[in-house]
């Protein structure tokens, strides 16, 4: 791939990160206006709304049919259904820094999965970056928070089933990215995500007698804006991103991508909170960003190009 291609996807794989680095707050916000359930239907709305919009204004169209619901749909149970579900689900019994630490078993999860179903090998040194950038991530969470307790086993649980169904998706989507277009794959994953939690939560109030306690959230401008940030960039953008990335490098190489939103949170506190940066913040960030390029530049082909 040339090097400006190159660029453009490694480009695209920090901007997600920098979105997924923001998303563990919005979903608190969310939370304390709704429950988990409606909350990812107020999202995936948001997410199709804005996915439609460049389709009704024909700056992107799309080609669906039935042979490629049928590949695509047993993807969707994996990403965006379980993902964000048992992550929602999850985030109402551990903290968000408890929720970065497990989030940052992703790279090893996919490097796994990735080995055993695509045989996706790694060398000994991308192994040992992806364990650099895991220990980097776990090292900040870890020293930032004064009351890191892991006591509730049920939310650990449910973010390592989030975890674990996202690396499925990373493997599965890997063939699909390179047969499909990044944006027919969001488009049908937003669709299938937009039906299956409005069905869900929807029903749940109708059968409950309290339909109009869905709507109460929205009176509330903070609730809005968490749902445009978590519908909108952190489920459609994210969603077009990742596929787009991974129709262009291995399912490892994009996973290990997924720390960087722990160095891109410390940016975004000192940036716009003015907050301080800590002797564990340069240390954690440095094994996270080395980590990551070794991942992306210490594989086969590159170490044979170095020694040439």
């Amino acid at each position: 791939m040339k090097r400006k291609s190159m660029s453009t996807v490694y480009l695209a794989a920090v901007s997600y990160s920098v979105i997924t680095g923001l998303s563990f707050l919005f979903g608190k916000i969310g939370l304390e206006y709704s429950n988990p359930l409606d909350l990812l239907a107020y999202r995936f709305s948001a997410g199709f709304l804005g996915i439609s919009i460049p389709i009704l204004f024909k700056w992107i169209t799309l080609d669906i049919n039935m042979k490629m619901l049928g590949k695509i749909l047993p993807l969707t149970l994996f990403y965006p259904l379980a993902f964000f579900a048992f992550q929602t689900y999850g985030l109402q019994y551990i903290q968000s820094s408890e929720a970065g630490i497990l989030l940052a078993l992703l790279p090893v999860f996919t490097m796994i999965l990735a080995d055993y179903f695509l045989n996706e090998k790694t060398t000994t040194l991308q192994k040992i970056s992806v364990l650099l950038s895991v220990s980097g991530a776990v090292y900040i969470s870890y020293k930032k928070s004064t009351s890191l307790e892991f006591d509730n086993i049920k939310g650990i649980i449910l973010m390592l089933i989030s975890i674990l169904s996202f690396a499925i998706y990373s493997v599965m989507a890997r063939k699909l990215t390179q047969e499909f277009k990044s944006i027919e794959l969001s488009f049908i994953m937003i669709s299938v995500s937009l039906i299956a939690f409005n069905v869900l939560a929807l029903g749940r109030h109708i059968l409950s007698g309290d339909i109009m306690s869905f709507f109460s959230p929205v009176k509330d401008l903070r609730f809005i804006m968490a749902v445009f940030y978590l519908g909108v960039l952190s489920s459609f953008v994210t969603s077009f991103l990742s596929n787009y990335v991974l129709s262009k490098i291995e399912s490892s190489k994009m996973s290990v991508f997924s720390n960087l939103s722990t160095v891109i949170s410390i940016l975004a506190g000192m940036v716009f909170l003015k907050e301080e940066i800590f002797y564990y913040h340069i240390i954690g960030s440095f094994l996270i960003i080395l980590g990551v390029m070794g991942v992306n530049f210490l594989d086969k082909e590159s170490l044979s190009r170095y020694r040439q």
